[in-house]
């Protein structure tokens, strides 16, 4: 890379940094409730019929962060949370029915998960929010760019599957026998991935998954990275289905990269137009 080349990549790079440190903080809604184990203050706001648990952590730009069938908002590996909460406030949450967000009689099902998570944002006063979703929570994120799309700006969407039903069949005999986890379960059985309506998201896409994910496996992100314009697809050698624990450091890696880039370019020619116009004749 050339000097010039390095000045003006370090100068994008500050300046989407400054611009994220500089975003205004998103202020608590609803009552504090209590801490966490780290002494930050968890809120619970009334939205979509039921009471949503959530912490506020770091500073700069907003990003939701969904966790996965069965986890809570503490949930989410320390590594992760420090990383990203450099340059996002972080809206961690906790699902319907999990840590401390209740639920109702309500069918579970993935619009009603995407409904809450609109609810939280709604009440939080947030126009547009990065999105980070995990596992079931990489299913909410699908189910938001496809019925929210202007509510987001970048989606990183980690261990996911176009088919519920066969997560349902990977998960027999491993969930812990809670009810509201079965409900979880139930509505998964139910998902599929409308893959003709992938091809319409703008939004900007990446994809990471591991290669030895034995509950989801690969080709579902393949599938959707593949038919998303632009999508990103990170493959971790070796990694599970429980890859973000496994390499906190390398997820973390891949994550800021793709939320730190722009990666949607306007091209200052027209593309087959000559950088530079033909020698004249003498």
């Amino acid at each position: 890379m050339t000097r010039l080349a390095r000045l003006l990549f370090l100068g994008a790079f500050a300046l989407v940094s400054a611009t994220s440190a500089i975003a205004d903080p998103i202020a608590p809604a609803g009552k504090p409730i209590g801490q966490d184990a780290g002494g930050r203050a968890i809120y619970q706001v009334d939205a979509n019929g039921i009471s949503i648990g959530y912490k506020l952590i770091g500073q700069g730009a907003p990003m939701v962060m969904i966790m996965g069938l069965g986890g809570t908002a503490d949930n989410w590996p320390p590594q992760v949370i420090e990383a990203l909460s450099k340059n996002h406030q972080l809206i961690l949450m906790d699902n319907r029915g999990m840590g401390h967000t209740t639920a109702n009689d309500t069918t579970f099902s993935y619009p009603l998960f995407a409904a809450d998570v609109i609810g939280l944002l709604d009440a939080l006063g947030v126009k547009r929010s990065d999105v980070l979703g995990y596992s079931m929570g990489s299913t909410i994120t699908q189910q938001l760019l496809l019925q929210y799309p202007d509510r987001f700006n970048k989606a990183l969407i980690h261990a996911t599957s176009t088919d519920g039903s066969n997560v349902a069949k990977a998960l027999h005999g491993r969930v812990p026998a809670d009810p509201i986890v079965a409900r979880q379960v139930e509505a998964t059985t139910h998902w599929k991935t409308p893959l003709d309506k992938l091809p319409s998201i703008d939004n900007q896409v990446m994809l990471v998954v591991g290669t030895a994910d034995n509950v989801v496996g690969t080709e579902s992100s393949k599938t959707i990275a593949s038919a998303i314009p632009g999508a990103w697809l990170v493959q971790f050698k070796g990694a599970t289905h429980h890859l973000m624990y496994e390499t906190p450091e390398g997820f973390s890696a891949a994550a800021l990269t793709f939320f730190e880039t722009n990666e949607t370019v306007t091209p200052k020619i027209a593309p087959n137009a000559s950088a530079a116009p033909p020698p004249t004749q003498p």
